[in-house]
């Protein structure tokens, strides 16, 4: 009980420490010009992702690998399956297929990409090297195709940046939004760990299940708070747009720091089983937004449905 106890507010502190840094961000990217489009595209992108960052960094230099890569590819599982699921079947997610082209394919170029460089069963610092340097180069392209107001993915980052209306608005609070969000995330990243491998020893089940499953949910909050709200507005774009972009900046940019920082040797079980999970829910969900041109709630029941199935898989066949 005191473990799952830990999890939770570790989840807690977590998803007020990045809502508090993403505010403070945003805050201090207005204060500095810098525009609506650059905003959402970096700050809303690595904000929502900071629970994740925070956490697989954390285990990835405390000798956790088995959580530092759960948590990242466990993240992607679980945004498409059970956040768009959630979101299309509260309104369903209409989008414009040539909008989000360049960022569905993305996602499912870098899902290949994981595959092909833990073929050697670990993602080393030259691994590392390629996967930041694929983030570089996916932000300056989508920067430079955005910079017209007449391209529809620039409304798209620009409405993520102002989902986020409430943001501080002297520089004494923006400071202070910042520095609060950053403790949170380094504290509440501690707390949820030590309540992870608690939970994984007293159930008998690995460290990379519970790094693909309670820590994987728990640090994808910020991404639900932010898609369900934008659901609820009926901002279609910006729900499949901020899962894209987190997927996108989960595997190329978190992955590569973790690894870049402390190689990773990546978990049998990923190998055998999660990977494919998680280039599938690319592909399933690239199929359902180009031939329908929408996620429909039917659609968003399917998605649930295989999360259940995944976690499902998860405890039971590839638990140990």
């Amino acid at each position: 009980m005191l473990n799952f106890l830990l999890l939770l507010l570790g989840v807690a502190l977590l998803t007020a420490g990045g809502e508090a840094l993403i505010r403070g961000s945003l805050a201090a990217a207005k204060r500095l010009g810098v525009s609506p489009l650059l905003s959402g595209l970096v700050i809303v992108g690595f904000g929502t992702s900071a629970p994740e960052l925070v956490v697989s960094i954390d285990a990835a230099v405390s000798g956790r690998p088995d959580i530092a890569i759960g948590n990242v590819v466990g993240s992607n599982i679980s945004n498409i399956f059970l956040i768009l699921g959630i979101c299309a079947l509260i309104t369903p997610l209409a989008v414009k297929p040539l909008a989000l082209f360049r960022d569905a394919t993305t996602v499912v170029a870098a899902s290949i990409l994981f595959l092909v460089l833990v073929g050697g069963s670990a993602l080393q610092r030259m691994d590392a090297a390629i996967l930041l340097l694929a983030l570089l180069v996916y932000l300056t392209w989508a920067y430079m195709t955005e910079r017209s107001s007449s391209i529809p993915s620039a409304e798209l980052h620009k409405a993520e940046a102002e989902e986020l209306s409430i943001v501080p608005r002297s520089l004494l609070w923006t400071v202070v939004s910042v520095v609060i969000g950053l403790i949170l995330l380094i504290v509440g990243s501690q707390v949820l760990l030590t309540g992870a491998v608690g939970v994984a020893q007293s159930y008998g089940v690995s460290q990379a299940v519970i790094g693909l499953t309670l820590v994987a949910v728990g640090t994808s909050l910020p991404e639900l708070s932010i898609s369900v709200i934008a659901a609820i507005r009926r901002h279609a774009d910006v729900v499949v747009g901020n899962i894209l972009g987190s997927n996108i900046f989960n595997l190329l940019g978190i992955l590569g720091v973790s690894a870049l920082l402390q190689p990773l040797p990546v978990p049998e079980r990923i190998l055998q089983f999660d990977q494919w999970a998680m280039l599938g829910a690319a592909l399933l969900l690239i199929l359902f937004l180009f031939t329908g041109r929408h996620l429909n709630r039917l659609e968003g029941g399917l998605l649930l449905i295989f999360y259940g199935i995944y976690v499902g898989l998860s405890f039971t066949v590839f638990g140990s």
